[in-house]
Protein backbone atom coordinates (compact mmCIF):
# COMPACT_ATOMS: atom_id res chain seq x y z
CA UNK A 1 0.00 0.00 0.00
CA UNK A 2 1.11 3.83 -0.21
CA UNK A 3 2.97 4.34 3.14
CA UNK A 4 2.04 7.89 3.19
CA UNK A 5 -1.71 6.53 3.11
CA UNK A 6 -0.38 4.21 6.04
CA UNK A 7 1.50 6.50 8.10
CA UNK A 8 -1.52 9.02 8.19
CA UNK A 9 -4.42 6.03 8.76
CA UNK A 10 -1.87 4.91 11.83
CA UNK A 11 -2.51 8.25 13.16
CA UNK A 12 -5.94 8.43 12.89
CA UNK A 13 -6.75 5.35 14.33
CA UNK A 14 -4.12 6.52 17.24
CA UNK A 15 -6.14 9.64 17.43
CA UNK A 16 -9.34 7.69 17.61
CA UNK A 17 -8.31 5.44 20.33
CA UNK A 18 -7.17 8.52 22.63
CA UNK A 19 -10.27 9.96 22.11
CA UNK A 20 -12.30 7.04 22.77
CA UNK A 21 -10.70 5.30 25.58
CA UNK A 22 -8.46 7.82 26.76
CA UNK A 23 -5.18 5.73 25.73
CA UNK A 24 -3.06 5.57 22.58
CA UNK A 25 -0.62 2.81 23.50
CA UNK A 26 -0.15 -0.33 21.18
CA UNK A 27 -2.01 -2.42 23.06
CA UNK A 28 -5.16 -0.07 22.97
CA UNK A 29 -5.08 0.87 19.61
CA UNK A 30 -4.75 -2.23 18.53
CA UNK A 31 -7.85 -3.19 20.87
CA UNK A 32 -9.57 -0.53 19.35
CA UNK A 33 -8.97 -1.62 15.72
CA UNK A 34 -10.37 -4.79 16.33
CA UNK A 35 -13.40 -3.34 17.97
CA UNK A 36 -14.30 -0.85 15.30
CA UNK A 37 -13.75 -3.51 12.51
CA UNK A 38 -15.67 -5.87 14.24
CA UNK A 39 -18.80 -3.26 15.22
CA UNK A 40 -19.00 -2.46 11.21
CA UNK A 41 -18.52 -5.41 10.08
CA UNK A 42 -21.41 -6.72 12.45
CA UNK A 43 -23.54 -3.86 11.51
CA UNK A 44 -23.30 -4.40 7.62
CA UNK A 45 -23.06 -8.49 7.62
CA UNK A 46 -24.48 -9.52 10.96
CA UNK A 47 -24.93 -12.85 9.45
CA UNK A 48 -21.20 -13.20 9.17
CA UNK A 49 -20.45 -12.49 12.73
CA UNK A 50 -23.30 -14.68 13.88
CA UNK A 51 -21.56 -17.56 12.06
CA UNK A 52 -18.20 -16.82 13.12
CA UNK A 53 -19.80 -16.37 16.50
CA UNK A 54 -20.85 -19.99 16.08
CA UNK A 55 -17.65 -21.31 14.54
CA UNK A 56 -15.13 -19.34 17.23
CA UNK A 57 -16.98 -19.24 20.72
CA UNK A 58 -13.76 -18.87 22.34
CA UNK A 59 -12.91 -15.98 19.89
CA UNK A 60 -15.96 -14.79 20.99
CA UNK A 61 -16.26 -14.63 24.30
CA UNK A 62 -12.47 -12.87 23.96
CA UNK A 63 -14.54 -10.30 21.37
CA UNK A 64 -17.27 -9.73 24.37
CA UNK A 65 -14.81 -8.67 26.69
CA UNK A 66 -12.61 -6.69 24.79
CA UNK A 67 -16.01 -4.89 23.74
CA UNK A 68 -16.65 -4.79 27.67
CA UNK A 69 -13.15 -2.94 28.25
CA UNK A 70 -13.99 -0.69 25.22
CA UNK A 71 -17.02 0.36 27.06
CA UNK A 72 -15.96 0.66 30.78
CA UNK A 73 -12.63 2.64 29.64
CA UNK A 74 -14.89 5.26 27.26
CA UNK A 75 -16.93 5.33 30.09
CA UNK A 76 -14.75 5.94 32.50
CA UNK A 77 -12.74 8.53 30.74
CA UNK A 78 -16.51 10.54 30.16
CA UNK A 79 -16.73 10.47 33.68
CA UNK A 80 -13.12 12.10 33.81
CA UNK A 81 -14.07 14.58 31.46
CA UNK A 82 -17.37 15.58 32.81
CA UNK A 83 -16.09 15.90 36.58
CA UNK A 84 -13.33 18.24 34.82
CA UNK A 85 -15.97 20.60 32.77
CA UNK A 86 -16.66 23.96 34.34
CA UNK A 87 -19.47 23.81 36.68
CA UNK A 88 -18.89 19.62 37.15
CA UNK A 89 -20.73 19.09 40.48
CA UNK A 90 -22.67 22.69 40.79
CA UNK A 91 -26.01 22.54 42.19
CA UNK A 92 -28.77 23.89 38.96
CA UNK A 93 -29.22 27.92 40.43
CA UNK A 94 -32.32 28.94 40.19
CA UNK A 95 -34.37 32.45 39.51
CA UNK A 96 -35.43 33.16 42.77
Amino acid sequence: MNPVLDRAFESLIEKYAELLIGSASPEDVEKVRKWALYSHIHKTMPGLTAHWSQSHPEARQEMRKLFEDVKRQNEALRAARQSEAPGAGDEPRTNE
